[in-house]
């Protein structure tokens, strides 16, 4: 059973008991979460299919932690212009654990 789930603009495959980064979220760790915004769910031998979304699917899910990813550099450089600008950027990051996924 996996459902997809849309949250910040991004979408995640959620199946139970697996953990996944999602951008910053409000939330203490250990308290729950719940995405309604499922685009696409299935149980193994359906596939339901949302348009936009799927009528009263949920995914719930247990934040663990938060964090910041790994350093990426941002490099901007013009030619015979003596114009280079080095920045680092870490963006961060939402660990949650799916417990439960409801297809409606």
């Amino acid at each position: 059973m996996y459902a997809i789930f849309r949250t910040a603009g991004k979408q995640f495959r959620a199946e139970p008991g697996r953990t996944v980064r999602i951008p910053s979220v409000e939330a203490e760790p250990g308290s729950e979460l719940t995405f309604e915004e499922v685009l696409l769910g299935s149980d193994g031998s359906t596939v339901k299919a949302g348009t936009p979304v799927v009528k009263g699917a949920k995914v719930t899910a247990e934040v663990v932690k938060h964090g910041r990813d790994k350093k990426i550099i941002v490099f901007k450089f013009k030619r015979r212009k003596n114009y280079a600008r080095k920045q680092g950027h870490r963006q961060g990051f939402t660990e949650i654990r799916i417990r439960d996924v409801v297809l409606g």
